[in-house]
């Protein structure tokens, strides 16, 4: 879990951007993203960890499996296997002791770095977006210098990320704003993950597309 909290990085900081200008929340209760799921309301040990990733933990002593509700009515993956999952249902699933419970919601775009050892070790170069299919999607990628508060006086940049699920489309718009040391040819790679091409973000580090990103707004046929 320390690799993939590193991969997750972009992901990870991009919510951090979302949390000071956003006042968004990072660890949110099923019933802020699914208000209208009745079956929700009364969940208290399921959370989504920023809008994409569904957390299960494992609380019972010994325990190697426990069930799952899978909120709203699009599908979700299973990020270790990518397994699809039906929306708005009950399954018991496995939980192996060193393997907690972590789903994908269809329409995400999670972008991973590569593998480091510690935050700043090098650029987040290039940068692998995991598209899950079954449902339109955005995302924002934030970044900024990462080692001082200059991003408070507009100091960083974002490139907003949108997938169409009917047109199999992913368009990475025009990056917004500048930082000192930013890395302005970008190397994307993009996966689509879906019911037909089941993939993981943890083991499936292959391509399907490899795009030198200029900060120009790009559409790329997946």
């Amino acid at each position: 879990y320390n690799r993939m909290r590193y991969r997750l990085m972009p992901y990870i900081y991009s919510l951090a951007g979302k949390i000071h200008f956003d006042d968004y929340t990072l660890m949110r209760p099923l019933v802020m993203d699914f208000p209208s799921d009745p079956e929700v309301e009364n969940i208290s040990d399921q959370y989504l960890f920023g809008p994409s990733i569904m957390v299960n933990p494992v609380y019972r002593y010994k325990a190697r499996e426990r069930n799952v509700y899978f909120p709203g009515e699009k599908g979700w993956y299973d990020l270790h296997t990518g397994r699809y999952f039906q929306g708005g249902q009950w399954m018991k699933v496995d939980a192996p002791y060193e393997q907690i419970p972590l789903y994908v919601r269809a329409g995400a775009i999670l972008p991973a770095g590569p593998a480091i050892q510690y935050v700043n070790e090098k650029p987040a170069d290039p940068i692998h977006l995991f598209v899950f299919g079954g449902a339109d999607g955005e995302f924002t990628l934030y970044e900024d210098e990462g080692l001082n508060y200059n991003y408070e006086n507009g100091d960083f940049a974002t490139i907003v990320l949108r997938y169409d699920d009917a047109a199999k489309s992913l368009t990475i718009e025009e990056r917004q704003g500048s930082f000192d040391g930013m890395t302005h040819l970008r190397t994307f790679h993009v996966t689509l993950i879906d019911e037909e091409h089941p993939g993981s973000l943890l083991l499936d580090s292959r391509p399907g597309h490899t795009v030198q990103y200029e900060g120009q707004k790009t559409v790329l046929q997946l």
